[in-house]
């Protein structure tokens, strides 16, 4: 037996007792006459003692030899520490070693395994493995299980049945690239790797399982981000005979079940926004409803007063960012250099400071009278001790960088609170979006969406203009959750594929398999999928996921732990029938 407890367990209640530990040697502390050992496993750390009046020679001067990470087993009596930690658990007792055995020595490791570490964010990754000892890493391991472990129960207690799809798939166009396998039985021909299960799931639907869920691996070839990865996790989920309302009132129940259960917050509100409606006040479709700063849209007031800056664009936005009267110039300039940055793209910004005795200073005074200031205060909701920042341009473009800018000022004003949680759905996407660089519609969500009903007649003279059955869950400013309902009849869905540009022929060779089934009696059908990784990461009070994730990839779509992707032999190359041609 190599522990009869654990690191984390002993208390006082247990002093006397003869135990057995097993871990790692987080430090020592040597004496001479007495050394101090803390010995940590998952569960925590306990302190050992050796005594050279009560510890065996030999065992002390193996003691002395101990050094960081070394795996080792003692044995030994629970006794009273003379100087009490209230910051461990443990914290109350420590080990009289009787007995030492080193089960594995340890180099000394690149970077310290403690909370606080001195090893940079590519070191760690190389040595993913010590990584994972310390404690801020484990527990958010600890953590995605424990979310894990509630939405299989939460699921299963709706009727959800789990099934499991391929991960050897054909290629269809989705919206990434696929990752593609050459298949050695079948020469020239490759699967690809799924982006999601969602034919699969419709499938599953036709095959009459009414409920599943899987919580299930995607892979997408895309440039890579904080909260993305190559491959990531979903919650996926379908329903048969249902409508949009049915998933709108199940997933809100789940969410909020979930975040209970895994937080102990009670949520109550799950408004609801169209896209349409998102993209005015908040300028993307994923906003941040913690917080205020909602658009202001100031064309018919800033516009025709002889600032040309205005004049000439199709849009002049502003908010009202709260106490920011006070702002120095310094400070109002350190915002401007932020927007002009190329991340963000902008020209600049125009302010207007709403001073506390009620008068306004902007940096346009000589094209706008103080009542003209007001009513900008007025439309965008600034009261007196506010800062009001407006910025102008292309319509789409300016409210992307206004919106930037509004969760830049959330962040530095303390106003987005990991311990707050503020869900939304958007609804009512756009069916279709317009591709500049293949002059063609492309499905917003994919092509199996299904358009609202009294939409379909615009799809031949306004394509642009029909919404989808589409929605997303949006929590503290990002996507969770999208999903749809389905078109579940063939000729709704050939009427897709033609739109979308794919002739029959191409839509066959595609999407056949599904076509075929959808012959055989699909029921209505609709579904969500949670992204599980970033919904783990903002219920732990974070935005980026890779802490959540055991072996992440770098932001190249690397492992530098593994050094993968790599070349592969030239037996193998000709085994898959491959020749690889090394651009220049």
């Amino acid at each position: 037996m190599y522990r009869s407890h654990t690191c984390g367990e002993l208390r006082i209640e247990d002093q006397g007792k003869q135990v057995t530990l097993s871990g790692w040697v987080q430090k020592t502390r040597d004496k001479g006459f007495m050394v101090w050992v803390d010995l940590r496993d998952r569960y925590g750390l306990t302190q050992l003692i050796f005594d050279e009046k009560r510890t065996p020679k030999e065992i002390m001067e193996k003691a002395s030899q101990l050094g960081r990470e070394f795996v080792i087993q003692v044995k030994g009596e629970v006794i009273e520490r003379e100087s009490k930690n209230p910051n461990m658990p443990t914290g109350d007792v420590e080990i009289l070693v009787s007995e030492l055995n080193i089960l594995n020595s340890a180099q000394l490791p690149p970077f310290t395994i403690e909370d606080e570490t001195d090893g940079g964010e590519d070191l760690r990754m190389k040595y993913r493995y010590l990584d994972i000892r310390r404690n801020p890493v484990k527990n958010k391991l600890i953590f995605r299980s424990k979310v894990a472990m509630e939405v299989r129960k939460l699921l299963s207690e709706k009727g959800f049945i789990e099934v499991e799809t391929p991960v050897l798939i054909k290629s269809t166009p989705e919206g990434a690239r696929d990752f593609v396998v050459p298949s050695r039985m079948n020469e020239g021909q490759f699967y690809a790797l799924p982006q999601s299960p969602q034919t699969f799931k419709q499938l599953l639907m036709v095959g009459g399982m009414d409920k599943y869920f899987q919580i299930v691996k995607c892979f997408r070839d895309e440039d890579l981000r904080a909260d993305r990865q190559p491959e990531f996790t979903q919650i996926d989920c379908e329903m048969a005979f249902v409508e949009q309302e049915d998933i709108l009132n199940m997933f809100e129940d789940f969410t909020r079940n979930l975040i209970k259960a895994v937080k102990g917050v009670e949520i109550t509100k799950f408004p609801r926004m169209t896209y349409e409606q998102a993209m005015k006040k908040y300028g993307n479709d994923k906003p941040d409803i913690r917080f205020g700063m909602e658009f202001g849209e100031l064309n018919d007031l800033a516009k025709n007063k002889g600032f040309n800056v205005f004049d000439q664009q199709e849009l002049v936005v502003g908010i009202a960012v709260p106490g920011a009267a006070s702002y120095t110039r310094k400070e109002i300039d350190k915002l401007i250099d932020w927007v002009k940055r190329p991340q963000i793209g902008a020209n600049g910004l125009v302010w207007v400071k709403y001073n506390e005795d009620g008068s306004l200073k902007s940096s346009v005074d000589k094209f706008y009278s103080e009542e003209d200031l007001k009513a900008w205060a007025e439309r965008t909701g600034a009261k007196a001790g506010d800062l009001i920042l407006v910025m102008a341009g292309d319509a789409d473009k300016t409210r992307t960088q206004l919106s930037a800018l509004r969760m830049h000022l959330g962040n530095e004003l303390g106003l987005r609170k990991a311990d707050e949680f503020a869900p939304l759905w958007v609804v009512d996407f756009p069916l279709l979006e317009w591709d500049e660089e293949t002059g063609r519609y492309h499905a917003m969500h994919h092509p199996f969406t299904s358009p609202k009903p009294e939409d379909i007649k615009l799809l031949d003279t306004e394509p642009g203009k029909v919404r989808a059955n589409a929605y997303d869950l949006v929590l503290n400013g990002n996507e969770i959750g999208g999903g749809s309902i389905r078109i579940h009849d063939k000729n709704t869905q050939a009427m897709m594929f033609n739109h979308l540009g794919f002739t029959p022929e191409e839509a066959k060779a595609q999407f056949g398999f599904l076509m075929d089934a959808f012959q055989y009696g699909a029921p209505p059908h609709g579904g969500i999928a949670f992204g599980f990784d970033r919904l783990v990461a903002i219920l732990g009070g974070q935005e980026t996921i890779r802490d959540y994730i055991a072996f992440p990839k770098n932001n190249s779509g690397r492992d530098v732990m593994i050094d993968a992707p790599a070349r592969i032999s030239e037996d193998q190359l000709k085994e898959l029938n491959l020749k690889l041609q090394v651009n220049s």
